[in-house]
This record gives structure tokens, C-alpha cells and sequence, in this order.
């Protein structure tokens, strides 16, 4: 999720098991040490732009780098805390720091981007996609009970946020069933034999979600409207042919810097790779776009076959012209 929601949860953790006299204390560790795995982005390259992918939401966000990151910020900050005269211990300033760090990697999985939780002990990226990356209410949620335990030094309200933001999540994966169901029927009316298939919810909100799913070689994307009661409601959206590499990219050396990178791309992507419709020369990820409906990508590679030995360009596209938003409203609203 977004830098500022990590912080808030891992403060607010770290609050709900403070003593009184070390609340303020309790909640900065907290929040900063949960802002540690985001430090993954740091680790970039100039001449492999791909190099940020790999490694973004890995290591970092493991379950088994959380001692280490927390003694690492706890190794920043105590004396940072004992200069400005607080006489919080060694071990307090870890514990707090253990609980912020231990929240990055667990609420990255619950989006849909995909997070190595597991890593090293598996290489699979764990997406439970049942909250948006960017969720203003749940921000909100957390920051009021945050903000409520500094204000009267008590521990209740972070406890209340905690709860309330638990019961959010909860919400999250009860809509994604009932959007998961809702477009495995319209699947079936259309006697589509499905391969794979990925839900997930668009910016901001627990109503809209986006689905993908292939079958054959074609990307079929739908958006999928779930209120608080009723049948889920299906917008049927664009498709997609779904990238060959030996189709689309005849002749191609295994041994090229191209292939390789495409191949990496791939593991990025989960798999779902196709052309962008309106430039061949584009390859995106089909999980992501601007609207639900739509198959033009939110980032992808260049492909440039005449330089097979050179590194590929990583694009990003956040074009939404306004018909797109107007759509993207009315689909939210469930208007017909």
C-alpha cells in the first residue's frame, strides 16, 4: 500500500502496546519502522530498469527480515530518542520497532501486487487482493485512532482502529467472493473454459473490482460492480491476444538480453502479458489499467527486436481521458 497508510498501521500496532508514559515514543518507532521495507525502491539501476521490479515488495517485505529490520532501526533510533531525553530501554525501542516493521509485508500482501511474505523458503508472490494499494478509508481509519491515542495517551483507540481496520479487511474478502462468483456465472453463460483467472479491486473502493481471466489465448477483462446486497454486476470490457513469445517474437536468440528480459517481466507480471492494443511495440501487464474495462495497461517493457543485446524501456502510462473517468464513475455508482 502507500507509504503513509504502512506508517499509519504500524504506529497505531505499535501504540496498542504501549505504556501510557511511552505513547508518543511507542507510536514514532512504530511508524517509522514500518516505512523500512519500502526502502526496496532504493535499489535501482540505470542501465536495467527492470532491476527495481524484481526487488521491489522482496526481501524487505519477508517475514523472516522483520528482526533484523527492527534491530536495525532500533540501532537508529534509541539514541535519537535517549538525545531528546526519553529513557526508553533498548529492548522497548525493539519491540515497538519489531511491530512496525512486522506489518509492511502482511498488509502488501493483501493488495494485488504481490509480495514475497515468504521469501526465501519460496519464490511465490502472494496477492490476496482484498484492499486497494491506495484506500482512503482505511487510511483514515487507521490515522483517526492513531491520532486520538496521542492526543489522550491511551491505548484503547489504536486498539479500536486495529479492530475496525481487521473488520475492513474482512469486507475486503467477503466482496472479493462475491465478485469472484458474480463473474465465474457471466464465464459460464458465456461457455468460456477458463485457464486463469485474477480479481481484484479498483483504485480507492470495495465496490468496483477488476477481473481478468484467460481462455484459450485470449484475455477476457470485465469490471464487476458488488454493493452492500444483491447479485454482483458485470461490465463487460475489452480482450486481449495473450503474448507468445515464439509467435509474436520469431527468431528471438533464448540467449539475448531481450529475451531474458521479457522473461523477467513475465515473472513480474504473474504471467499476464499481451501487446498493448494501440502500440504493438509496448508489452504490457494486463492485471493493471486506468479502467476496469480496458485492456491499454497501466506500465509495460518496449520491445525492439533490431537491439536484441540492450536492455528493455520500463513505460508507464496514466492517461485517463475524461469519457474514462465519467465510465469509471457511473460503473462505481452501478449506474446501467
Amino acid at each position: 500500500m502507500d507509504v503513509l497508510t504502512h506508517g499509519l498501521l504500524g504506529g497505531a500496532l505499535a501504540q496498542s502496546c504501549g505504556r501510557k508514559n511511552e505513547t508518543r515514543a511507542a507510536t514514532t518507532v512504530g511508524f517509522l519502522a514500518a516505512l523500512l521495507a519500502d526502502a526496496d525502491a532504493l535499489i535501482q539501476s540505470s542501465s536495467d530498469p527492470l532491476l527495481t521490479l524484481e526487488y521491489h515488495r522482496h526481501f524487505t517485505h519477508a517475514l523472516i527480515f522483520v528482526p533484523f529490520g527492527a534491530l536495525l532501526v532500533s540501532l537508529v533510533l534509541w539514541p535519537a530518542l535517549k538525545a531528546f531525553g526519553h529513557p526508553l530501554s533498548f529492548r522497548r525501542v525493539y519491540l515497538y520497532a519489531f511491530l512496525g516493521c512486522a506489518t509492511s509485508g502482511a498488509l502488501d500482501a493483501c493488495t494485488s501486487y504481490g509480495t514475497h511474505l515468504l521469501w526465501p523458503f519460496t519464490g511465490e508472490r502472494l496477492a490476496w487482493s482484498i484492499i486497494p494499494i491506495f484506500d482512503p478509508l482505511f487510511s483514515l481509519i487507521l490515522g483517526a485512532a492513531m491520532l486520538a491515542g496521542l492526543r489522550w495517551r491511551k491505548t484503547w483507540p489504536a486498539r479500536i482502529g486495529l479492530l475496525l481496520a481487521a473488520a475492513y479487511l474482512s469486507a475486503g474478502w467477503f466482496q472479493h467472493q462475491r465478485a469472484e462468483n458474480a463473474i465465474r456465472a457471466t464465464i459460464l453463460q458465456r461457455g468460456h473454459t477458463v485457464g486463469r483467472l485474477t480479481v481484484k479491486p479498483t483504485m480507492g473502493n470495495l465496490l468496483l473490482w477488476r477481473s481478468i481471466y484467460r481462455s484459450g489465448d485470449v484475455y477476457h477483462v470485465d469490471a464487476v460492480r458488488v454493493g452492500l446486497g444483491g447479485a454482483g454486476r458485470v461490465y463487460p470490457g475489452s480482450a486481449a491476444r495473450a503474448f507468445n513469445l515464439s509467435r509474436d517474437l520469431p527468431g528471438l536468440s533464448t540467449a539475448s538480453v531481450l529475451h531474458g528480459d521479457i522473461r523477467r517481466f513475465d515473472l513480474f507480471s504473474d504471467g499476464y502479458l499481451a501487446l498493448h492494443p494501440e502500440d504493438s511495440g509496448l508489452l504490457g501487464d494486463v492485471r493493471y489499467a486506468m479502467l476496469p474495462t480496458s485492456t491499454r495497461p497501466l506500465w509495460g517493457i518496449r520491445l525492439d527486436p533490431k537491439h536484441p543485446d540492450a536492455h528493455v524501456k520500463f513505460e508507464t502510462s496514466r492517461r485517463m481521458p475524461r469519457q474514462e473517468i465519467d465510465r469509471f464513475i457511473e460503473m462505481l455508482k452501478g449506474a446501467d
